[in-house]
């Protein structure tokens, strides 16, 4: 993968607690095969390996993704399985020094991860009532 690309993934359909780990998993990979630039932390907090052993890409680093896009717009439920899939999708985007950025959110999801103290999930804003009933 090309360090200049977001790192993107879409959650589909109705999601259940056995789809968490194989979207963890496969983000976990698409998070291991970016590059990092030095300095950028590293799955650990770290810079990576100490020592003569410098990155695999030189003096010249390439830009670094910083963050995770995940696109929720075709989710079709709002569920609490969604939540800890988003929940665990962000401490896994975490370990590898990147941010998740929640993208086509709808009124039921942010209003679920408001509900369970989880609005900074993918930088969710918190839910605000519109008037309308829910």
């Amino acid at each position: 993968m090309d360090a200049t690309e977001p790192i993107s993934l879409a959650l589909v359909g109705t999601l259940t607690p056995a789809d968490v780990p194989r979207l963890c998993a496969e983000l976990s990979l698409k998070l291991r095969d970016t590059p990092r630039a030095p300095g950028d932390a590293g799955p650990r907090g770290d810079d990576g390996p100490r020592g003569d052993i410098g990155p695999p890409w030189g003096d010249a680093a390439p830009e670094v993704v910083h963050d995770v896009i995940c696109d929720v717009t075709r989710l079709d439920r709002a569920n609490l399985a969604a939540v800890d899939a988003l929940a665990r999708m962000r401490l896994t985007a975490l370990r590898h020094g990147r941010r998740l950025r929640l993208v086509g959110a709808g009124r039921e999801l942010r209003l679920l991860l408001d509900l369970v103290g989880l609005a900074e999930v993918a930088e969710a804003q918190p839910f605000e009532p519109s008037g309308d009933p829910p």
